[in-house]
């Protein structure tokens, strides 16, 4: 089931505001790139997605009607429980949204070459974080990837090392589960984001 099409477009909406307001001449956006919402599904009592905008990809929950999350601070962070294992979220708020919970997974967007790739890349995600298959390989918190986007060496006890694979083409690394180095890093989409 998917969610009601007039969250979906509001968010869009407003983030197309947001582009072309507060983002106008700030220089970490990808002219090639678009605000889109991505597979936006009903996930227990939430509609889920993933939003892409020239300066950011985010997974994005947006709450149903009468559970706004106003009794919590904004800026405040909670654990999501999906198939694939539990997600750090950070309450946010604008106008013509309301509040909803964001959890970074790409920012800046310079990896993607255009459009086609970011949806490709967001659609890959929202098949990972809804697999149980990748429970224990895919983890959003902010400090594994504070630590990815920097390439700061990962510890000797982190359960997400492993040895790096051979090079696949995109239809092999879409269909193949995501590991969290790859999660992390958008290397499923190849060296140069195709």
């Amino acid at each position: 089931m998917i969610c009601p099409e007039y969250l979906t477009r509001g968010l869009e909406e407003v983030y197309n505001r947001i582009r072309y307001s507060r983002m106008q001449d700030i220089p970490m956006l990808n002219q090639v790139l678009e605000v889109q919402a991505v597979d936006f599904q009903l996930w227990g009592e939430r509609c889920c997605g993933v939003l892409i905008t020239p300066w950011f990809m985010n997974l994005v929950l947006l709450p149903n009607e009468g559970d706004e999350w106003g009794e919590l601070q904004l800026g405040s962070k909670q654990l999501h429980r999906f198939p694939s294992g539990p997600y750090e979220f950070v309450l946010g708020e604008e106008e013509g949204v309301g509040r909803y919970l964001s959890c970074s997974l790409f920012s800046p967007m310079f990896d993607f070459a255009d459009q086609e790739t970011a949806v490709a890349a967001a659609e890959a995600v929202m098949r990972g974080v809804m697999d149980e298959q990748n429970r224990d390989a895919i983890s959003t918190r902010e400090g594994e990837i504070a630590r990815a986007w920097k390439e700061e060496p990962e510890s000797a006890d982190d359960p997400t090392n492993s040895e790096e694979a051979e090079p696949l083409t995109l239809t092999e690394r879409m269909e193949k589960p995501i590991s969290r180095r790859d999660l992390l890093r958008g290397s499923f989409l190849g060296d140069n984001g195709q």
